[in-house]
């Protein structure tokens, strides 16, 4: 199904088209792609990739909303939502679950045009239900998109990501609080060296292999503690199977084997745009703590090499603050959830920002608690 709206602005005609087909999904990858080149807040997370594969694996039928803004033949926007009814009727982004961020897709040379035709066809398209973004890295495309929303509207905090300036190896660990910190980090490298640890970048015909190695690994390392269930899935495996190979030949996506000699100890997947590179998903074998050596740190070096040579500006170790993170002294970053409603929705909205602020009280408190624990 597609519905189709134009407008004229400047002797340039724009359509703005409600996409519910997932065949035509499927058909947008090159001009999604180029949009996608043309976006500098764009994360991994908003790739058609990583988009369309996660909607095989999640997706309900008859639930796919894509707002599509063109310029001519050219595609300036692109909003990639479901619509679900439960909790309570809501467009939702497309890989919500597992995707650390989420945005939509607006031209960077967008006068406002662009933005203004898709705020008003996600007005159109949302009708009865809550336009929920979760998890938005601050200077997302879609505040544009929030900002000109004429309806009722709300912004909670959600998600904390933290983040590293690009820098070499060296670079981060110049950063570290103290002397002792430095040195140890620098006795980690060098145990990982004694180990013989070495990395290799697969290449995308042994991307499928490595990442079915990556997750038989990720299980072996939670085995008998508590893992993210969803990472055991099958709908989870498929979906990272088809999503990482397109992405590592477009250069979103970098699968990095490390070896002793010739067995494969860990598999790590990075994810990349043009503003941030970001360690995903990682499996290592548990013989690696038992010989003394430090994966984060091994982890973070590979991370760190992709960062140099005008490379991706931020080095994010996306959702989390988890103590491991913080001792390299990163910035924390909070994601933004914008809830937009037209007046006739605006219970729904009341409804959602009452009980995001619940839950967020809750998680401060937590947060306070296990820090003075820790203290």
């Amino acid at each position: 199904m597609t519905a189709t709206v134009t407008a004229r602005a400047r002797g340039v005609r724009l359509t703005a088209e409600l996409v519910t087909a997932p065949d035509a999904f499927a058909g947008l990858g090159p001009a999604w792609g180029r949009l996608f080149g043309r976006c500098a807040a764009a994360t991994p997370f908003q790739s058609h990739a990583w988009l369309h594969s996660w909607w095989l694996s999640y997706g309900q039928p008859g639930r796919l909303r894509l707002l599509l803004v063109r310029a001519g033949h050219d595609l300036v926007a692109a909003a990639p939502l479901m619509l679900v009814r439960r909790p309570l009727p809501a467009l939702l982004p497309l890989g919500t679950g597992i995707s650390d961020y989420a945005d939509v897709l607006l031209d960077d040379a967008d006068d406002g045009r662009a933005a203004g035709a898709l705020t008003a066809a996600l007005a159109t398209a949302a009708r009865t239900a809550l336009v929920d973004f979760r998890e938005v890295r601050p200077g997302g495309a879609v505040e544009r998109v929030y900002d000109r929303w004429r309806g009722p509207r709300g912004a909670v905090p959600d998600s904390p990501c933290l983040e590293l300036p690009a820098l070499p190896m060296d670079g981060l660990i110049a950063r570290l609080p103290s002397g002792k910190s430095g040195q140890r980090a620098r006795a980690q490298l060098r145990r990982l060296a004694a180990l013989g640890v070495w990395r290799r970048t697969v290449g995308p015909q042994e991307v499928e292999t490595a990442l079915v190695r990556l997750l038989a690994l990720h299980r072996l390392q939670w085995q008998g503690r508590g893992v993210t269930s969803e990472h055991l899935r099958p709908r989870f495996r498929a979906h990272l199977l088809r999503a990482v190979g397109p992405m590592v030949r477009s250069g979103n996506a970098v699968v990095t084997e490390f070896r002793i000699g010739d067995e494969v100890v860990a598999v790590d997947l990075t994810l990349l745009s043009g503003g941030m590179a970001g360690g995903y998903l990682y499996g290592a074998h548990p013989g690696l703590r038992e010989r003394r050596a430090d994966v984060a740190v091994m982890l973070l070096d590979a991370c760190a090499g992709l960062t140099g040579g005008g490379g991706p500006g931020t080095l994010s170790l996306l959702r989390g603050d988890e103590p491991y993170k913080r001792h390299w002294r990163p910035e924390r970053v909070v994601n933004q959830r914008l809830l937009m409603a037209r007046p006739h929705t605006a219970p729904l909205l009341t409804a959602a920002l009452c009980g995001a602020r619940t839950r967020q009280r809750g998680r401060e408190v937590r947060r306070r608690w296990r820090e003075r624990g820790q203290g």
